[in-house]
Parts: C-alpha cells; structure tokens; sequence
C-alpha cells in the first residue's frame, strides 16, 4: 500500500511534495500494480485482474483505497492474501 500511496501522495519523507503534476488517482495507482503490472510482464491472461480462467491472486484490506483520504493509504492494512485461491496469509487480530 506504501507505493499506491507514493504515486497518489508524492511525498518524500521530509514531507515535501515533488512532482505534484505527476500525482496518480488511487485507481489508477491500484491498476499500476496489477492489471498494468500483468501486462509489462506479459501475463495478463493469466493475472492482473479477476476473471474467470486467470490465477486468483488478490489481498482483502481493512479500508478501501479509493474511500479514504490520500494520505491514510499508507496506513490500509492487509488482512488476507489470497494465491491460486488459497489463502496464504490472514492477520489474527490478537484482541479477538
């Protein structure tokens, strides 16, 4: 989530803004990593995107990206990956 929130943010760690005309959307940061992703290395028809035939690689995460503000991106956590629909990891919340 910290690159998807880098490309809509673009805020160094001092918290200057660099590049401000090159901020992406949430959207479009999110298909950067994965249906664009796919398609540079060749593998759309396999992943990037869900449907049907494709491997179903994806993450479940406790906010939505495009719901909340810019700069609470970084701070979405994953609470399960899902591979070749398996899931490999789920966060246990220790409080349950």
């Amino acid at each position: 989530m910290f690159s998807v929130w880098t490309a809509v943010n673009r805020v160094s760690r001092s918290g200057q803004v660099i590049g401000e005309q090159q901020r992406a959307t949430p959207y479009q940061a999110l298909k950067a990593i994965t249906s664009h992703a796919a398609y540079e290395l060749f593998d759309e028809n396999l992943k990037g995107t869900l449907s049907e035939g494709k491997l179903a690689d994806f993450v479940i995460l406790n906010q939505n990206p495009l719901t909340v503000e810019p700069m609470a991106i970084k701070d979405i956590k994953v609470v399960q990956t899902i591979k070749e629909g398996q899931t490999i990891y789920h966060f246990q919340d220790s409080a349950q």
